[in-house]
């Protein structure tokens, strides 16, 4: 299905697995959090009890690294019956740690993209996650020259962009989103009538996994995002 980008004058881009690596590094602290508590529980056990946990904590952590640390802390406690050691829990919050601090690592042709697109349309930031781990990580990207307007959002649901395109007052039809998360990213934006273009990431955190078959969504799906010059340049 062929979408019509003529119209596009704001094109908004997603920040995690979009412009830089995010849940790879997730998975990979889930399998050193399992490790931890191997003593108490098997790992797909610890696996389901954390996602659990973590949507239980969705609507009062929200989202990001900070309330996947609370996540674990608490699952470490239940799975234990209490009994983890200090030690574990300083561990856990050390695995956290490390993940704030992790390096950006920028998916392939992000600054490529950004500074072409640059040149014609207006580009802004829209994610989620943690307000402060968000900006410093887009401060360490040396991103920041590229964007009009950066806006890191509680949520990604319909209401959250009507909203902030009233707000930033861009008309819905001038409006391209671009991101990796079909639930966040493309969705939400098809259904209050902008344009969105998808660019799955190899690995999807669970609870942003969507199926669209048998559902005519009219989108631009694309292998990377540098295939999105070929669209709009």
């Amino acid at each position: 299905m062929e979408v019509d980008f003529s119209n596009i004058k704001v094109i908004g881009f997603d920040a995690d697995d979009t412009l830089w690596v995010n849940e790879t590094y997730f998975r990979e602290t889930e399998e050193q959090f399992a490790n931890l508590l191997e003593g108490f529980e098997t790992k797909n056990k610890i696996d389901q009890e954390l996602f659990k946990k973590e949507m239980d904590n969705l609507d009062l952590y929200g989202y990001g690294i900070k309330g996947f640390m609370l996540s674990m802390i608490e699952s470490a406690l239940e799975l234990s019956n209490n009994e983890v050691s200090q030690a574990t829990i300083q561990e856990i919050l050390n695995l956290g740690k490390r993940m704030i601090a992790h390096p950006v690592e920028l998916l392939d042709g992000v600054k490529e993209v950004l500074k072409e697109l640059g040149d014609k349309y207006r580009l802004i930031v829209l994610t989620k996650g943690d307000l402060l781990d968000q900006e410093r990580k887009l401060d360490r990207s040396s991103l920041s020259k590229y964007f009009h307007h950066v806006e890191v959002l509680s949520d990604k649901k319909e209401e959250n962009y009507k909203n902030l395109l009233e707000h930033l007052e861009i008309e819905v039809d001038e409006f391209l989103m671009i991101g990796n998360s079909l639930k966040s990213d493309v969705l939400p934006i098809i259904n209050i009538g902008a344009k969105a273009v998808h660019v799955p990431f190899h690995t999807t955190w669970q609870h942003e996994q969507v199926s669209v078959e048998d559902q005519d969504y009219n989108y631009l799906k694309i292998n990377s995002l540098k295939d999105v010059l070929d669209y709009l340049n």
